[in-house]
């Protein structure tokens, strides 16, 4: 374990990080299998412990890695991804995402953004679904310049104030970090999965 933070340790204070950060993030938004989230957390109790990388510079490039990496995927639904969700098997996990993501952008607008990239595989659905539809790209910029930053400093304080509390212990900080963002998103598709579940119950009624 304490080879392990040593080798963190020393990759941080290389400025390659803020490079691997960025492009950490910016992939994660239209491809969630890549732990963005985890990396910008890790940074944030990294930072927590001896001052490198510098917090500041993490949320920085998180946020514009993020916000790039939500314009490649507003831009994949632009050029053709209509078509592509069109296809999309009935009862498919991916068309229920679709569709999810396609009756909050008509209910919400760009607010959906704020509180979508929080979840791995809903921002993704998100912004393939506003770019399909034709979303307008300034109001897209601007609701999506809210949400990633936003997003970055929640995920680099989590780290930051998570790497305080376990000052002599950097790596339970990244577990316990890692581990209260993956409770907040489960939180958010509980909510939704409830909110759902009673939409369906007050149709059925009518």
């Amino acid at each position: 374990m304490e080879a392990l933070l040593d080798l963190l340790r020393g990759t941080v204070t290389s400025p390659w990080v803020y490079l691997v950060i960025f492009g950490l993030t910016a992939v994660d938004a239209f491809f969630p299998a890549v732990p963005g989230e985890a990396a910008v957390i890790t940074a944030g109790v990294l930072a927590a412990n001896g001052g490198h990388p510098n917090l500041v510079l993490v949320i920085a490039t998180a946020a514009i890695g993020a916000l790039v990496g939500d314009h490649v995927s507003y831009a994949i639904g632009r050029g053709g991804g209509a078509r592509r969700l069109a296809r999309l098997p009935d009862g498919s996990r991916r068309r229920a995402s679709s569709d999810w993501a396609r009756r909050a952008v008509d209910r919400r607008g760009g607010l959906i953004l704020t509180t979508s990239r929080y979840v791995p595989g809903g921002r993704t659905a998100v912004t393939l679904t506003m770019g399909a539809v034709g979303y307008p790209r300034r109001a897209f910029l601007l609701y999506d310049s809210i949400a990633t930053v936003s997003w970055a400093l929640y995920c680099g304080l989590l780290g930051y104030f998570g790497g305080l509390a376990f000052e002599r212990d950097p790596i339970r900080g990244v577990l316990v970090g890692v581990g209260l963002s993956v409770l907040v998103t489960f939180g958010l598709e509980g909510i939704r999965w409830l909110r759902r579940r009673a939409r369906r119950r007050a149709a059925a009624r009518r």
